[in-house]
């Protein structure tokens, strides 16, 4: 009997476990998380007071041109002085970067064509004066009756051509560097001197010197070129396809290295009418007080001039935050609510800069404050 019980009980003790298994319940089905979109910044009410909104629109817009150029004489006040007469150099009394006044004497010249036109001008103003005084006795003698009208003609005739004899004598030795006080003086005193000094006509510094003592010269030989420093043009050359941006009076900021990159405020006063064939370029310069005289000509400098304004989509370079090697600004998609977006920048002026893409016209963006929406937005996603 007892193993029939032992079978029995196995069995029993089967199908409680079935039951048992068959009872389970069905395991619950978790509700998935809700996704957070990690460009989304909800600024809370203590970040809100430190947020200015601005609205994006075009405005007038001026991208600056970068252009190498350089420091340059101004031409204008700038003069190469020659030998008035062919000579030989005597003596030279400037020397190379010396400060002259105009009518300082330079260099002097032994002339003998100098002299050859100072005796002359004596024996043309000699003649001249014989036949005023013969003028003077034949218009006495013709009042008297003593001679006839056509004797009074002639020695008037004779008298007028050596008064112009004389003029154009005097005129020949201020083509030689004679000026009118000196004439008269030799006039004056009959005395001739065949040296000839050369003198500056401008006031400046003496930048070139090509004339050297015992020197034979020529009225066609430039001896020195003075230059007065006190104001220096700045030149640079445009390309050809940024040529139409350019135009007189408009704005430059010149950068010279030599002086720590110091900007220098001016205007362009030219804008040159052709291309430059070899280089394709267009020439442009400003010009530029220099009484300090720390510019020096063949310095190096860039020029930063601002072209013709035109309507472009600007915001301030505050709104843009750099992220990641990325530009980023926060446009408000309701009150308090942010999304960070991407775009792409041109040109900068001062403190503003043109967006190439990413916004429209008529968007609302963080304009101050995008640095912080940036912080909290980071650390955000970092939680």
């Amino acid at each position: 009997m007892m193993p029939r019980l032992s079978t029995t009980g196995a069995m029993i003790a089967l199908c409680i476990s079935l039951a048992a298994c068959g009872d389970k319940a069905e395991p619950k089905t978790e509700t998935p998380a809700k996704k957070v979109d990690p460009n989304i910044v909800v600024a809370p009410d203590s970040l809100r007071e430190r947020i200015k909104i601005g609205t994006v629109g075009l405005k007038p817009f001026s991208d600056v041109l970068r252009v190498p150029g350089l420091i340059d004489f101004d031409r204008q006040r700038m003069v190469r002085i020659g030998a008035p007469v062919t000579g030989r150099v005597t003596d030279i009394t400037a020397s190379l970067g010396q400060t002259v006044k105009p009518g300082d004497v330079l260099a002097r010249l032994h002339s003998t064509e100098l002299g050859s036109a100072q005796l002359a001008y004596l024996k043309a103003k000699a003649q001249s004066e014989l036949q005023q005084n013969n003028q003077a006795r034949a218009r006495q003698l013709f009042a008297a009756d003593v001679i006839g009208k056509a004797e009074l003609q002639r020695r008037e005739n004779e008298y007028a051509v050596a008064a112009a004899e004389s003029r154009a004598a005097a005129e020949q030795l201020k083509v030689l560097g004679m000026s009118s006080a000196a004439i008269a003086r030799m006039a004056q005193s009959g005395d001739i001197s065949s040296f000839s000094p050369v003198v500056s006509s401008l006031g400046g510094s003496v930048v070139e010197l090509q004339v050297s003592p015992g020197q034979v010269v020529q009225p066609a030989d430039a001896l020195f070129t003075v230059a007065d420093l006190s104001h220096v043009w700045a030149v640079a050359e445009v390309p050809e396809q940024q040529a139409d941006m350019v135009a007189v009076g408009q704005a430059v900021d010149i950068e010279v290295p030599a002086l720590g990159n110091r900007k220098i405020t001016g205007k362009l006063i030219f804008v040159g009418q052709i291309v430059d064939p070899a280089t394709r370029t267009v020439k442009v310069r400003t010009a530029i007080d220099n009484k300090d005289g720390r510019l020096k000509p063949a310095m190096l400098a860039t020029m930063l001039i601002a072209s013709r304004p035109t309507e472009q989509l600007v915001i301030p370079a505050a709104a843009v935050v750099r992220f990641e090697n990325e530009n980023l600004v926060y446009v408000e998609t309701q009150p308090g609510h942010f999304r960070a977006t991407k775009i792409q920048v041109g040109q900068s002026n001062h403190d503003e800069l043109v967006v190439t893409s990413g916004l429209k016209a008529g968007d609302r963006i963080a304009i101050d404050g995008a640095f912080h929406l940036n912080n909290q937005r980071t650390g955000i996603a970092q939680e």
